[in-house]
């Protein structure tokens, strides 16, 4: 299996139903996908995936680390958790679920999932309000404690929200949004940056019902306009301009533009983050003056749990972006139980997540985790080296940041920067530092867990992506005293079954081995379908997707194509598309009519979808001395990186390859 993010995989007699997670991976290790960056051919994997190691050991090797617990033994020991959430998800789940949330009506089943149709349902019956969640239940406990600190651009003019303020400001929004026509179901555009505001406008969504999709607030014109057309949004919130590094961000121009092409948008509710007076316009609607006159009390929704909770859009640099579709309850549990075990976050604790929140990490740990979970998390509107290569440590220090969670190119380059600007202010408030977003390299790794942390924090290299709505691979949860190695995400969390398979779409087992990462199971916070196309969800998911081997075999079956060699290759839509190179016998002359019953077998043999995308006649293939077909090759020619072939020398003739890159540029006029 090389290619698509769902696939089902047979093995022996039955079916295992696999997603892959390879079409916009970051190898392990330490790899890390907070955001999709589109279809493109996966990198092979070196993979370890460790265990909990000896409870209480701690490794005296240079460069490694050691966890803390951070699953209460109360809930059982790390180990019986995970054999727990693999053999009876539905106990486990459930158990976190009734702890963890608050329903207005229970759930009668945990979980009903079907991969080969697409279908991914948990806490099924279940009625609840993400909103209240995430705020009400925590205003009756604590209604002054820090919900928000936001960390303005300008250093020291922090803003902090406590859970009551939020709570009256969501609802205030929430009936501004309920004046201007937005009911259950509509969807909503949120087109800020990080604040408390466009945090309480994502609730006020979950709180009557609509669906947000918050768009990066450094996207173009264009790019706003294709995520709100495609989801059809009614509403668009914004502010008149965005602050960042000292530089201003005309918000509000771009938001004109985009518009002009959005017939589905019947009001722009403009808030002001500076005190620019712009240009009002027939759709516009000055936010803070209409929530002044609304209601600080609006009644929630009661949401069922696979109701849609909001729409982010993920694509790569080609083809249409994906309205990947997060719902209610599964979600946010997913969410919550995460940041918790693997950040170790407890109450009381300053959380310092300083993603955007027009990213899916902005989402599960600046917003919906933290919140749900009932600590203060930190709005970080700034960059790394505004004012200075101190910023992230002097924010730490004044606001006694517990948890911080970054990028590795942040990381990176303040690490250029010296430690001076490190070693300048008080860390000592930090217990856990976290990496997302791309491959930790171990240089970071070390300069993070040495330098920033004083050699006493423990460092967490999360793997994930938006596709899986929360953290995936980490080094916690584990056993007390479990090794943490540099750059490595190591463990699976609770109830994520990795596995990895080769090039044939064989599983591979082994302690240290290399292939394509997939998931074998189901779990709460995945994605449910693609926004107003599920068939694509489906296909690029779920579908059966054949090792290349399958594929050969049934080509086999024609009499006059002795040998073939099937290869993956990065496509737009699908992500992961098949080639096929095949040989004919010398007699034939009519090449046309053998591809037309080549496609006929592959698609009554395996399926349609199996048939690959392209066949190219060639008159041999690359083989070894000893008969190996060098299909790594194959895959450089078709993916137009042939002069960079590596070692040929155990080709058995290497003119072979001339002939095939001839053949490659032949075809590919032909189908231009």
């Amino acid at each position: 299996m090389t290619a698509l993010s769902l696939c089902a995989y047979r093995r022996g007699g039955g079916r295992d139903l696999l997603l892959s997670l390879c079409r916009s991976l970051w190898a392990l290790p330490g790899s890390v996908g907070s955001r999709s960056r589109g279809p493109r051919l996966p990198q092979q994997l070196h993979c370890r995936f460790l265990g909990s190691g000896n409870p209480g050991h701690r490794s005296d090797r240079e460069g490694t680390a050691s966890a803390a617990p951070t699953v209460p033994r109360s809930l059982g020991s790390y180990a019986e958790l995970c054999e727990q959430a693999v053999r009876e998800p539905h106990v486990f789940w459930g158990r976190f679920a009734r702890d963890m949330l608050v329903w207005d009506t229970p759930y009668h089943t945990v979980e009903d999932c079907d991969f080969s149709q697409g279908k991914i349902s948990w806490f099924l019956g279940g009625q609840l309000n993400v909103s209240v969640n995430c705020l009400d239940r925590h205003v009756q406990k604590f209604p002054d404690r820090v919900a928000l600190i936001w960390e303005k651009d300008e250093p020291g003019t922090e803003v902090k929200i406590t859970y009551r303020e939020l709570l009256e400001t969501t609802c205030r929004l929430a009936n501004t949004l309920k004046k201007h026509g937005v009911r259950r179901g509509d969807r909503v555009a949120i087109y800020m940056p990080a604040s408390p505001l466009a945090v309480a406008a994502m609730l006020a969504c979950a709180r009557i019902g609509a669906v947000h999709t918050v768009v990066f607030a450094g996207f173009s014109a264009e790019s706003l306009a294709g995520r709100i057309n495609d989801a059809k949004c009614k509403v668009l919130i914004t502010y008149n301009q965005g602050v960042r590094g000292g530089r201003i961000v005309e918000l509000k121009k771009i938001v004109d533009e985009a518009v002009k092409n959005c017939p589905t948008v019947k009001h722009v509710l403009v808030a002001h983050r500076t005190d620019k007076k712009i240009h009002m316009g027939n759709l516009d609607v000055p936010l803070e003056e209409e929530m002044a006159k609304e209601n600080p009390v609006c009644a929630p929704e009661i949401m069922d749990s696979e109701d849609m909770l909001f729409m982010l859009y993920t694509s790569g640099s080609t083809g249409k972006p994906k309205g990947l579709v997060h719902t209610q309850a599964g979600y946010l549990l997913f969410a919550a139980v995460t940041h918790k075990h693997v950040f170790d976050c407890q109450q009381g604790d300053v959380f310092g997540c300083v993603a955007d929140i027009g990213w899916i990490t902005g989402h599960s740990y600046v917003v919906y985790g933290p919140l749900c979970n009932g600590v203060t998390s930190v709005l970080f509107e700034s960059t790394p080296i505004y004012p200075n290569a101190g910023r992230y440590w002097e924010t730490v220090q004044r606001l006694k940041i517990n948890q911080f969670y970054g990028a590795p190119t942040a990381i990176r380059v303040l690490l250029n920067h010296g430690d001076a600007w490190v070693k300048k202010y008080d860390r000592s408030s930090l217990r856990t530092l976290g990496s997302v977003g791309e491959p930790i390299n171990q240089e970071a790794w070390e300069w993070l867990h040495k330098v920033v942390g004083d050699s006493r924090c423990t460092v967490v290299d999360t793997w994930w992506q938006t596709e899986t709505g929360g953290i995936c691979i980490a080094p916690r949860p584990s056993e007390e005293g479990a090794e943490i190695l540099p750059s490595m995400a190591m463990r699976p969390f609770f109830g994520i079954t990795p596995v990895l398979v080769d090039e044939k779409g064989k599983v591979i087992e082994g302690g240290d081995v290399s292939g394509a990462l997939c998931i074998a199971r189901a779990w709460p916070g995945m994605a449910r379908t693609i926004y107003g196309d599920h068939q694509r969800f489906v296909d690029a998911y779920f579908k059966a997707f054949p090792g290349t081997a399958e594929i050969e075999d049934a080509m086999a079956n024609h009499p006059d194509v002795p040998e073939t060699a099937v290869i993956g290759y990065p496509h737009d839509i699908k992500g992961e598309a098949a080639c096929a190179f095949i040989v004919l016998k010398d007699d034939i002359d009519n090449s046309d009519v053998i591809l037309n019953e080549l496609k006929s077998i592959v698609a009554t043999k395996i399926a349609k979808y199996a048939v690959p995308d392209q066949i190219l006649v060639v008159k041999r293939l690359p083989k070894t001395r000893s008969g190996k077909i060098m299909r790594r090759l194959l895959r450089k020619i078709i993916t137009d990186n042939a002069q960079n072939m590596g070692d040929i020398s155990t080709l058995e003739d290497p003119s072979v390859i001339s002939e095939i890159i001839k053949a490659y540029q032949k075809h590919k006029k032909k189908r231009d």
